[in-house]
């Protein structure tokens, strides 16, 4: 078949020929499709009439329907039980129990979850469903798919938890006398196994020691080994049923029996019963029957059965932390060597081998060591139990931090808080220089995980690696940080291309310049943010910067991110990309609520400057959107008053008012001395209007007192004019232009120095700039000044008519 081109067609007389060929071809490919489709007769036989109800819809489906259906029909059965439990338990349920006898695999999984479905839903009491579903769920347990078997068999372990004692004995338990003999199948004994394990704790432990020990027994000694280790898996739930007593006379002979067995998986299922039943014996049946046999498995486990050194590694934490305490001196040095030859599985072998052993060893053994390594990571922090001795695992724990694996490096991560303060410590309060001798080998043990990870594809485990690195301040001293990884830090956050790891290496970073002492190193590093960042060539670090200013104001004080980010954040509302304004305008809330009032005024000043700026030429419909909303949330902000400067403030002009007075007190001596000169030497009737005129000078200078002591609270000019002012901007209003519109826009922003100082201070106005207060006081001393030289001539005019 020739392929058809349509890019460059030719209709020409031969060409057009060519693509009819093409085209008949096509033709005789789609015929098997239209085969493939469904006959009028198919179609007619799954075409179900509108007007039957659910529930005849059901048993029509299930009667006659084609296996889809009726699968879908099962599907839906909890909803037929909400809606109609009566007629779908009379009806449908019936259906369904003869359609399970010849279904396929999809309809008995789909009908094992329905069932359990309606279990958790209550559709129906305990008792009505124990009568309609449990026959159904125990007659498909032993089905022949082990898939739909199991299926089935977790159905029933849930509802055995639901059902009434009576019940349980008497449609479960009692059957299971039969169904656990050897005559059974494997599959049914595997069933009876998991059963018993379920039932064991739903009686008392009387009745359990009477009718399901026995039966217990039993299987643990069946011929096949599959039902042996299955049963000895349930040994703890049987345990925990009958108590600590029974337990220590029956399942643990039985374990120990079990331990010894024959089979790989059983002595494993072993293994891992008696560690989980640990808390159940007592500290003589740790140290004489527990302690040899978890000493067996291990010297065994190297030498001829390796398939438990997964299990046993994984275990290992929960095994020393049960045993601890009935360690003798030398079993204690003995299982800190085990411990370390487990750490290193696998890599001390690549020396002595050739290639292709190495290769075909690899192939085989190398996922079974690495997981082992792995578990050993997980388990470090067991390292507490060893206490002072603790540095006899640095080497293993610097390996595991070098380990090729990422598996055993994400293992370690987890916990690497906890594991470097306890390396280093040691119980002890040394300083961060010391805590560096211990481990001599950390810091390039860490560098190196780090790299390792870096060049990986799990970014995942890169990213969980930074923010753990931000425990080390506490470990290392500060030099050591900032010259091995806080530039590391940086680096990531400029080159790295997933964004949760530059947040990681962002948010790290602050931490150790957070705790970093050293003015110039920080000052430094306060630089490159600025310049390699917030005025980076890509807007993806200006982005990050943003970011990062985000970490400073959650880990610093709010004086230092206005000290050293504030203005370079205000910055970035010139940005040419609207994504970094966008994000600007997000964050300017929780810039703005780094201010501090009078403190940072002009900061202020700044901030609503920028925000005028961006309603007036922000031309990004997306920005500008974001800028009126975020307007409006400033505008509800509340900022936080500096209460040291209001005190000063406070002070400052109480002695300002002091001064004040005393000038007037002093003032109006000396007038009154000279009234009482004058009044000597004049007559009574011009005496009378001088005491007038006097008493009227008197009530000038104290009217001129209340002006210049209200003056120092009296609002801000700027305040005043708001409302007379609608075209030019103010500290509470912006009023700009709609761009494309032609129309101007008031939009509010309440100067919130006035408001703080105001919910401060009893209703007192904000603070007035010295030049408002000198405005009002210089007019009101000039005015007091023309009255009262104009009352002086007139004095002296009256005198000389009397005389």
């Amino acid at each position: 078949m020739r392929p058809v081109i349509f890019s460059k067609m030719d209709f020409s007389h031969s060409s057009l020929f060519g693509y009819i060929e093409d085209l008949q071809e096509l033709t005789i490919i789609e015929r098997p499709v239209r085969r493939s489709l469904k006959t009028p007769e198919e179609i007619e036989r799954l075409t179900v009439d509108e007007e039957l109800s659910d529930i005849e819809r059901a048993v029509y489906l299930l009667s006659s329907g084609q296996d889809i259906q009726g699968t879908s029909v099962v599907a839906n059965l909890p909803v037929l039980m909400r809606q109609n439990p009566a007629e779908t338990l009379r009806r449908v349920l019936p259906k369904i129990r003869e359609v399970l006898h010849v279904a396929g695999v999809e309809m008995q999984l789909t009908a094992a979850v329905s069932f359990l479905t309606v279990l958790q839903e209550e559709s129906v009491s305990i008792h009505t469903y124990s009568h309609s579903f449990l026959h159904i769920i125990l007659q498909n347990l032993e089905h022949r798919d082990a898939g739909v078997s199991n299926a089935w068999l977790e159905t029933l372990l849930a509802v055995i938890e639901a059902l009434p004692k009576e019940t349980v004995r008497h449609e479960i338990l009692n059957p299971l006398v039969s169904k656990a003999q050897l005559s059974q199948t494997l599959q049914s004994r595997l069933v009876s196994c998991k059963i018993m394990g379920k039932v064991a704790n739903k009686f008392e432990a009387h009745i359990v020691k009477r009718e399901v020990l026995p039966l217990v027994k039993s299987l643990c000694q069946d011929v096949e080994y599959e039902v042996r280790a299955c049963m000895c898996r349930q040994l703890e739930h049987v345990a925990r049923g009958i108590g600590t007593e029974l337990t220590k006379t029956v399942v643990l002979p039985e374990l120990v029996e079990l331990a010894r067995d024959e089979g790989s998986s059983v002595r494993l299922a072993a293994f891992e019963t008696l560690v989980n039943l640990l808390d159940m014996f007592d500290a003589d049946d740790r140290s004489q029957t527990v302690l040899p046999l978890v000493k067996s498995f291990c010297e065994k486990s190297f030498k001829t059965d390796e398939s438990i050194l997964v299990s046993l590694s994984f275990h290992l934490g929960k095994l020393c932390n049960g045993l601890y305490g009935i360690f003798t001196p030398e079993q204690h040095l003995r299982f800190l060597e085990f411990y370390k030859k487990l750490s290193t599985l696998g890599l001390q072998q690549e020396n002595g081998h050739n290639d292709n052993q190495l290769h075909l060893q690899t192939l085989e053994q190398e996922k079974k060591y690495i997981s082992v390594r792995k578990n050993c990571a997980y388990n470090f922090p067991v390292a507490k139990l060893l206490n002072s001795d603790v540095y006899t695992i640095h080497k293993e724990l610097v390996t595991l931090l070098q380990d090729e694996s990422l598996e055993v490096l994400d293992a370690l991560v987890g916990h690497l808080p906890e594991i470097l303060e306890l390396m280093t410590n040691r119980g002890e309060n040394n300083g961060s220089e010391s805590k560096l001798l211990s481990i001599p080998d950390l810091i390039p043990a860490l560098t190196t995980a780090e790299q390792r990870a870096a060049t990986s594809l799990k970014w995942r485990t890169h990213e969980k690696l930074l923010q753990k690195y931000a425990c080390l301040p506490h470990i290392i001293s500060s030099d050591q940080i900032y010259y091995r990884f806080l530039h590391r830090m940086l680096t990531i956050i400029l080159t790295n291309n997933v964004l949760p790891v530059q947040k990681a290496a962002a948010r790290t970073l602050c931490v150790y310049l957070r705790y970093n002492r050293k003015q110039e190193q920080r000052h430094e590093v306060i630089q490159k943010l600025i310049e390699q960042l917030g005025q980076g060539k890509s807007y993806w670090n200006r982005l990050r910067f943003l970011d990062t200013c985000e970490f400073i104001m959650e880990l610093f004080s709010k004086s230092f991110f206005c000290k050293y980010f504030f203005l370079p954040v205000l910055e970035l509302t010139h940005d040419p990309v609207a994504n970094v304004r966008m994000k600007l305008c997000y964050l300017l809330p929780k810039v703005k609520s780094t201010l501090k009032i009078p403190t940072d005024k002009h900061l202020l000043q700044q901030l609503e400057l920028c925000i005028r700026k961006l309603l007036c030429q922000e031309k990004d419909k997306d920005v500008l959107t974001i800028v009126k909303r975020t307007v409006l949330e400033l505008d509800r902000m509340e900022i936080s008053v500096d209460a040291e400067h209001l005190e000063k403030e406070k002070q400052k002009n109480e002695g300002r008012s002091t001064n004040i007075n005393d000038k007037m007190f002093e003032k109006k001596r000396r007038d009154s001395k000279t009234s009482s000169v004058l009044a000597k030497s004049i007559n009574l009737s011009i005496s009378g209007s001088s005491s007038g005129t006097s008493a009227g000078k008197e009530e000038k200078k104290s009217k001129l007192v209340r002006s210049q002591s209200f003056s120092t609270q009296v609002l801000h000019p700027k305040y005043s004019n708001i409302d007379k002012c609608p075209n030019k901007s103010s500290a509470t209003g912006y009023t700009s232009s709609v761009p494309g519109t032609g129309k101007s826009c008031m939009l509010s922003f309440s100067d919130d120095s006035f408001r703080a100082h105001a919910a401060g201070n009893s209703g007192s106005a904000a603070f007035p700039s010295s030049s408002s207060r000198n405005l009002f006081n210089s007019a009101d001393q000039k005015s007091n000044g023309n009255k009262e030289s104009q009352t002086r001539r007139m004095s002296i005019k009256n005198r000389k008519s009397n005389s």
